[in-house]
């Protein structure tokens, strides 16, 4: 299908009927050498006076307005619209639940080079790794802390969701741990989703001291959700208080709603989790890329030239045949 992108500009039509309706005609005042003999000159030389201002009137006014339409015609930019390009490709929807909590602000792993540094700085090291590899995947964000707030929707701009990775801090969601908050949260979001699996991976160091559901009745509510949860503990399991990571109530988690236990020890502990998630079962989507547009102005603008050019070839040609003529009839008289 074809279209004009400026349409409007087909208004300005009428605008030579009106110039020539309410324009007053354009006058020049010459001086001029008045001669008794005019008529016999004219006689004489074969030609009628005023003549010659006609030649051409015939045609010129069609050809002056057909030109102006095609001028108006390429003006308004005529595009062919062709059809949409459209592709599939596979993606998963993931959310990441990262626990901010202040336990997270203890400096026991380290740095790729040997120093020593907090547990929010790896797990982000981590995390900005795994968008990476997540190329074709849409990803959101949840943390928690004594609540579970979402930071990013699910999405594949993965730009923006490093940025608002980057401004997440320990302690800003609270000093506890919501664990069971952060997973009803997460099968909030994702209820309305359409996904064949829908996948929660949740980072935490701590055990569940501040949530107004437990971390097993949660489990309970994704598995019924169809959301599968993998867990992962980067705490110390012989820590105390808030630093205490529960790796039983982990485990269960994971066990209830079909998901996996990972322990990360160190950086290299989560390659196993980059895996398991290559085995999920993606769903196709389909996106719409562009839909493409040929330039078609220059089909009227072409024919305009083209009909300017051979009227003025035509007229240059006549003139020139008439030529001999004249000559002839002058030296007759």
């Amino acid at each position: 299908m074809w279209q004009f992108d400026y349409p409007w500009m087909l208004f300005l039509l009428p605008l030579p009927w009106l110039a020539y309706r309410y324009l007053g005609t354009y006058t020049e005042t010459r001086s001029a050498l008045r001669v008794p003999f005019f008529a016999a000159m004219s006689q004489a030389a074969g030609q009628t006076p005023g003549s010659a201002a006609a030649s051409g009137g015939r045609w010129q006014l069609p050809l002056n307005l057909l030109v102006w339409v095609l001028i108006l015609a390429a003006c308004a930019r005529p595009v062919l619209v062709e059809k949409p390009i459209e592709r599939e490709q596979p993606t998963r929807d993931l959310m990441l639940a990262i626990d901010i909590s202040q336990s997270m602000e203890t400096t026991d792993y380290s740095a790729p080079d040997g120093s020593r540094q907090d547990r929010l700085s790896a797990v982000k090291s981590v995390v900005r790794d795994f968008i990476a590899r997540r190329k074709d995947d849409r990803i959101g964000l949840i943390v928690f802390g004594s609540g579970a707030f979402p930071q990013a929707p699910l999405t594949q701009d993965h730009a923006s969701l490093g940025i608002l990775l980057d401004e997440v801090g320990a302690g800003m969601a609270g000093p506890n741990t919501a664990l069971g908050d952060a997973i009803g949260l997460t099968v909030k979001l994702l209820d309305n989703a359409k996904e064949q699996e829908k996948v929660l991976i949740l980072l935490t160091d701590g055990n569940d001291t501040g949530s107004a559901i437990t971390p097993q009745h949660a489990a309970a509510i994704a598995r019924d959700h169809g959301v599968v949860v993998h867990t992962i503990g980067i705490g110390d399991p012989e820590a105390s208080g808030e630093a205490k990571v529960d790796l039983d109530a982990l485990r269960e988690i994971a066990s209830t709603t079909g998901g996996r236990f990972f322990r990360a020890g160190d950086r290299d502990a989560l390659q196993e989790v980059y895996a398991t998630l290559d085995r999920i079962t993606p769903h196709m989507v389909k996106t719409l890329s562009h839909q493409p547009k040929r330039d078609l102005f220059w089909w009227p603008l072409g024919t305009a030239l083209l009909g300017l050019l051979l009227a003025h070839l035509t007229a240059a040609l006549g003139s020139r045949l008439h030529a001999p003529r004249r000559r002839e009839a002058m030296e007759e008289g």
